[in-house]
């Protein structure tokens, strides 16, 4: 495998700590939200920053199939919603529903255009098998 581009991040105190990359770009505390026992949710967390990354990924996959395809679109987005999830063995895990939207196109075209770039999203590679993600496609 071939590495086009690395960056790295560092971690302290967990959940309730401070991320920063090593460019200085994500300098930022962050904080479990109200939901799993913290005081409030004006701090970013990781599911949070995960579904930043993980939208923003699918959709430039997205746009590189359409641009393939030679399909002409409206501008679309996606929504990633990330959950933290307690497994039946008592461990914890992530859930995905991307929310996709694919304007200009008929409802098969666009399933089919996420579809496929389900299969090259990098993010999507990465949890393939791992987390189980959910696409709901529109064409609005």
């Amino acid at each position: 495998m071939k590495t086009l581009y690395t960056i790295a991040a560092t971690a302290s105190g967990g959940r309730n700590g401070h991320v920063k990359s090593e460019n200085g770009i994500i300098d930022l505390d962050v904080r479990h939200p109200k939901a799993m026992g913290g005081a409030n949710d004006d701090y970013p967390n990781p599911e949070m920053l995960f579904a930043a990354g993980y939208s923003a990924c699918f959709d430039g996959a997205l746009n590189v199939v359409i641009k393939k395809s030679r399909v002409e679109t409206g501008e679309t987005s996606v929504t990633a919603h990330v959950s933290f999830c307690q497994n039946e063995k008592g461990g914890f895990e992530i859930g995905v529903e991307l929310d996709i939207n694919v304007p200009g196109v008929s409802q098969e075209q666009a399933q089919e255009l996420a579809e496929k770039a389900h299969q090259v999203c990098p993010y999507s590679n990465a949890t393939r098998g791992n987390v189980d993600v959910k696409l709901n496609v529109t064409n609005k």
